[in-house]
C-alpha cells in the first residue's frame, strides 16, 4: 500500500516541481534578478537535485547539447553569414526602400516590421527572418528613438503565425506524429492563420499609434538634421574641454570619443548599425548581384532541404567570407566584428540545453503534460478539438515542438478519436499555439531576435506574451467560426 501511494506521489512531486521551475526561471528573468543564461543553467541544475536525479545531471545535460548542437552551429554560421550580408551592403536598398515607405513615422514602422517579418518567413527559418527583419528595422527604431521590445515582438508574432507553414515545422511534426498529409493539415487553416496574420497587423497597427503619439512624426530630412545637431554638439563640447584642459590633456582630449563623454555618441552611432552608412569601407557594390544571388540561393536550398541547414550556413559564411574578403585580415576583422552577437546566440541555445536536458531527463515536462491531459473533463471529449488548442498555448511554450508534436498530440488524438473527433481536426487546432511558442525560452532563434535588437530577454517576454496569446486566440476562434477545428 505505501509503496503504491509512492508511486503515485512521485509523478505528482514530479509534476509540482516542473511547474514551480519554469515560474522560477519566468519570475528571475522577468523581475532581471537573473540572467537568462545563468537562470537557464542554475535554476534546471538545483531542481535536478531536489528531484533526486543530482547524480544523473551530466547526462542530462549531455543529451541536451547533443540535441541542440546542429541549432547552435547554424545560428553561429547564419549570424556570421547575414552579419557580413550587412556589411557588404546586400540590405541596404531594402533599409532605403522602408525608410521612403514610412517617411519616419512610427505607426508605418511597426506595420512595415509585421509585414517585412512575415515575407521573409516564407523561407521557414525563424533565425533567418530575425536576422533580416532586425538588421533592417533596427535602424529606423534607434534613430527615432522607439520602442525596441515593439520590433520584437511584432516579429515573432508575425513570424509565429507563419511558422506553420508545411516546411516551417510544427505542421510537419503534427502530420508525422498522427500519420496524416500536411497539406490537409494546412490548406484548411489557411482561412484561419490568415485571420491570425491580419490581427498581427492590426495590432501593430495599434502599437505604431502608440508609439506616435509618444514621439510625434518627424520627416526623414528632420530626423538626421537632428542628429547632425547633436553630434556638431558633442564635437563643440570635445573642443572646449580640450582647449580649456591645456597641453597636458590635450592627449585626453583627442582619446575622448573612444572613451569618454562623446565616446557616448560613438556608441550610440554604432547602435545605429552601420547598414544607412554609404562610405563604410566595408561595402561591395560590385559584388551587390553575387551576394543577392548567394543569399537567394541559400534560402532556395533550406526551402529544398538540398543539404541540412547547419551545413548550408556553414558553406554560405565561408563563401561570403572568400569572396568579399579575399584578404586574410579582413576576414579576420569581420569574424571578430560578429563575435559578440555569435558568441551570446550560441552561449544561449547551451545554457537552454541545460534546461531542456533537464525537463526532458527526469520526466517532468511528460508528467507535466500528462497532468494537463488528465485534468480535463470527460463532458469536453466532444470538444477535444479546443482543448487541444487552449492546451498548445502553455504546452508549447514550456516544452519542445518534438515533444508536444510527438509526445503529447498522439494522446489527444487517441481520446479525441473516442469522442467521434477526427485526428486531423486535433492535428489542424495544435498549430494555433505558434505565435506564442516563437517567444518560448525553449526557442533558439528567439534569442537572436533579442540579442540583434539589443533587448533584455525579460523585457520581451513582459511585453510579447499577452499579445501572442491573444493572437493565438483569434487564430483558434476563427478556425472554430470557419469550422475548420
Amino acid at each position: 500500500m505505501g509503496c503504491s501511494r509512492a508511486n503515485v506521489r512521485y509523478p505528482l512531486m514530479l509534476t509540482i516541481l516542473g511547474f514551480a521551475m519554469i515560474a522560477t526561471f519566468l519570475v528571475l528573468i522577468m523581475a532581471k534578478k537573473m540572467s537568462p543564461i545563468a537562470a537557464l543553467v542554475l535554476i534546471p541544475a538545483l531542481f535536478c537535485v531536489f528531484v533526486g536525479k543530482g547524480a544523473h545531471l551530466g547526462d542530462y545535460v549531455i543529451d541536451g547539447v547533443s540535441s541542440l548542437a546542429p541549432t547552435a552551429a547554424m545560428l553561429m554560421f547564419a549570424i556570421v553569414y547575414f552579419g557580413v550580408m550587412i556589411d557588404v551592403g546586400l540590405f541596404d536598398p531594402i533599409v532605403r526602400g522602408i525608410l521612403r515607405f514610412c517617411k519616419a513615422d512610427p505607426m508605418r514602422i511597426v506595420v512595415g516590421t509585421a509585414l517585412l517579418a512575415a515575407i521573409v518567413s516564407l523561407d521557414g527559418d525563424g533565425s533567418t527572418t530575425f536576422m533580416i527583419t532586425v538588421s533592417a528595422m533596427y535602424p529606423l527604431y534607434k534613430r527615432l528613438k522607439m520602442s525596441l521590445v515593439v520590433l520584437t515582438g511584432v516579429a515573432a508574432m508575425a513570424n509565429g503565425v507563419m511558422n506553420t507553414l508545411p516546411w516551417g515545422g510544427p505542421t510537419a511534426r503534427a502530420a508525422t506524429a498522427l500519420k496524416l498529409d500536411a497539406g490537409d493539415i494546412f490548406v484548411p487553416m489557411i482561412p484561419a492563420l490568415a485571420t491570425g496574420l491580419l490581427f498581427v497587423l492590426l495590432l501593430s497597427y495599434v502599437l505604431g499609434v502608440r508609439e506616435r503619439r509618444r514621439l510625434g512624426v518627424l520627416t526623414l530630412d528632420e530626423v538626421l538634421v537632428e542628429q547632425r545637431r547633436k553630434e556638431a554638439e558633442q564635437e563643440t563640447e570635445t573642443v572646449l574641454v580640450a582647449a580649456g584642459a591645456g597641453k597636458g590633456s590635450a592627449g585626453a582630449g583627442g582619446a575622448g570619443p573612444a572613451t569618454g563623454e562623446s565616446g557616448t555618441g560613438a556608441a550610440e552611432d554604432e547602435d545605429d548599425f552601420p547598414g544607412l552608412d554609404p562610405d563604410r569601407p566595408t561595402l561591395r557594390p560590385r559584388l551587390y548581384w553575387f551576394n543577392a544571388l548567394l543569399t537567394m540561393a541559400l534560402l532556395t536550398a533550406m526551402i529544398m532541404e538540398v543539404l541540412p541547414i547547419p551545413v548550408l550556413f556553414l558553406l554560405g559564411a565561408a563563401l561570403a567570407l572568400t569572396v568579399n574578403f579575399p584578404h586574410i585580415p579582413d576576414q579576420k576583422a569581420r569574424l571578430a566584428a560578429h563575435a559578440d552577437n555569435v558568441l551570446n546566440v550560441s552561449g544561449m541555445v547551451f545554457a537552454a540545453a541545460v534546461f531542456t536536458g533537464v525537463l526532458q531527463g527526469t520526466g517532468m515536462v511528460d508528467h507535466m503534460a500528462r497532468w494537463l491531459v488528465d485534468v480535463i473533463p470527460d463532458g469536453m471529449g466532444p470538444h477535444m478539438a479546443l482543448v487541444t488548442g487552449l492546451l498548445s498555448l502553455p504546452l508549447t511554450y514550456f516544452m519542445s515542438n518534438d515533444g508536444f508534436y510527438f509526445g503529447i498530440l498522439p494522446v489527444l488524438a487517441e481520446a479525441g478519436a473516442a469522442h467521434g473527433v477526427s485526428p486531423v481536426e486535433i492535428a489542424r487546432a495544435s498549430i494555433v499555439g505558434q505565435p506564442l511558442h516563437m517567444s518560448s525560452p525553449l526557442v533558439p532563434a528567439v534569442y537572436v531576435l533579442v540579442g540583434m535588437a539589443k533587448v533584455e530577454f525579460g523585457d520581451h517576454t513582459r511585453f510579447v506574451v499577452k499579445w501572442a496569446a491573444l493572437t493565438c486566440l483569434v487564430v483558434l476562434g476563427a478556425g472554430i467560426l470557419f469550422g475548420i477545428v
